[in-house]
């Protein structure tokens, strides 16, 4: 009984602090040496065609001197990660330096700070490079994007800031933090950085640790789709922070849930919820009616945010936590509403562990399934990689060229799902099959044809073809 009480005692102690908690302040703040970073980080070839780059490729700028320092700026190695290895896969974020050195540019008022700030994230060598090459962009971004831009950013910055206010932003975050069973100390604030953002492309947005980054075009006057768009990303940061023993409560909600698709619905779980909470509670109430577009450019998310929209608003207005209930009607609705999503090879492949005989199909599958969230791979089909890859909760698929009919037999012997099915190991074939952790397995035989002519199609073989 002394083990009851203390488990008790605790979720007693944890739901009050979440009780008790005040709303942190919501700092908005322009950084330039943040701004700079950015640009810089558009600009290179590190990202593809974009506004911030069209301009620069247009002006006087894009001269010898600044493409090397683009070219340098493309070679640094500026995020490192790190595990906690407690939680449960794909719970949390791994650490990322690169997130905090981006924290610190966002907290200094000038280069120097930040070379202070930042020394011991990432080796001295590229820290002090980096530093030289932001520098060198000042001038650039001033005189390209800030100058022009200045006035009317600058009136932005002060009418957002009111708007915050005046629509009690914090909250959200309150009502987000209680949602989501986060505990956040009231005195550490939330720092929202805001940027001039050119061009008619869409909003641009990112959220890390404490901080929020937002680029606001000149012409908007929009800050309720804004707001939602920050709350979409701050939402991140409260699943992540979430306790541990709330993620694995939930985890194991997915894992109790009779449906095949819990696995695949918890994968989505994160960025469906901030969907659902940014784009469509945060938008409806300050707007007064629901965004009819679309609330994000992925399907699978977005039909499933506005599927599970009325439940996550009816928690949020009646001030409700995450649970067991809610988790089994999620899953639900994903299973009855989309069950085609689970032979569909977008949505498998967005997150996928490939064993390869070789590299090059690495890069078929990245041109054929260009979105992904979560991947690894490994240029080995053997005893040792198939027992490495069956530890992860991911699209399990193993691409043979070699040694075939030894393979599939190694293969067979490792999963109990397919140890009955007879394959031609001298025939093209593509075959899945649902395993128990309730992730799909793709076994992709090549013999005369190419790993790029079996994906051609998007829509899984059925397995009795190659029986």
């Amino acid at each position: 009984m002394q083990v009851k009480r203390l488990l008790i005692l605790s979720f007693t102690i944890f739901r009050c602090a979440i009780l008790n908690s005040q709303n942190p302040a919501f700092n908005i703040k322009y950084s330039e040496p943040l701004s700079v970073f950015i640009f810089v980080e558009q600009v290179s070839n590190k990202t593809g065609l974009n506004e911030f780059k069209r301009l620069f490729l247009n002006s006087t700028y894009n001269n010898p001197k600044y493409t090397y320092l683009l070219a340098q700026f493309d070679t640094l190695l500026l995020n490192y990660t790190y595990e906690f290895p407690e939680y449960p896969y794909n719970s949390i974020l791994p650490g990322m330096t690169e997130s905090l050195l981006k924290k610190n540019l966002m907290a200094s008022s000038n280069l120097k700070d930040f070379k202070k700030m930042s020394a011991g994230i990432i080796p001295n060598e590229n820290l002090f490079q980096l530093s030289a090459i932001l520098y060198d962009f000042q001038e650039v971004y001033r005189n390209l994007v800030y100058k022009p831009n200045k006035v009317k950013f600058e009136k932005q910055l002060v009418e957002i800031t009111n708007y915050i206010k005046a629509k009690k932003i914090a909250t959200f975050f309150e009502g987000g933090m209680y949602f989501y069973k986060t505990y956040w100390d009231e005195f550490l604030p939330f720092e929202i950085a805001l940027y001039p953002q050119i061009g008619s492309q869409g909003f641009t947005a990112n959220a890390f640790c404490n901080n929020a980054v937002c680029g606001v075009k000149s012409s908007s006057k929009d800050y309720g789709q804004i707001m939602g768009i920050l709350m979409h990303e701050i939402s991140h940061i409260l699943y992540n922070e979430q306790p541990l023993l709330v993620k694995k409560n939930l985890l194991q909600w997915f894992n109790e849930s009779p449906f095949n698709s819990s696995t695949y619905a918890y994968l989505l779980l994160n960025e469906v919820l901030a969907t659902a909470i940014g784009n469509g509670y945060v938008f409806e109430t300050l707007n007064g009616k629901i965004d009819e577009s679309d609330w994000y450019n992925r399907k699978y998310i977005d039909l499933m945010a506005k599927k599970i929209y009325p439940l996550v608003s009816e928690y949020m207005k009646q001030k409700k936590q995450i649970d067991q209930v809610f988790v089994l009607s999620y899953i639900n609705l994903y299973e009855e509403s989309f069950p085609e999503w689970l032979q569909e090879m977008d949505n498998l492949m967005c997150y996928r562990y490939v064993l390869s005989d070789s590299k090059n199909d690495f890069n078929t599958i990245r041109k054929n399934y260009p979105y992904v969230s979560l991947s690894a791979n490994e240029d080995a089909v053997n005893e040792t990689s198939v027992e490495r890859m069956k530890q992860y909760p991911l699209t399990k698929m193993i691409i043979i060229s070699e040694n075939n009919e030894a393979k599939l037999e190694m293969i067979k012997s490792k999963f109990n799902e397919i140890e009955d099915v007879k394959f031609k190991p001298k025939t093209d074939f593509i075959y899945s099959v649902m395993l128990s952790d309730r992730t799909k397995l793709i076994l992709i035989n090549n013999v005369k044809g190419s790993t790029e002519k079996v994906l051609n199609g998007r829509v899984l073989l059925p397995p009795e073809s190659t029986k």
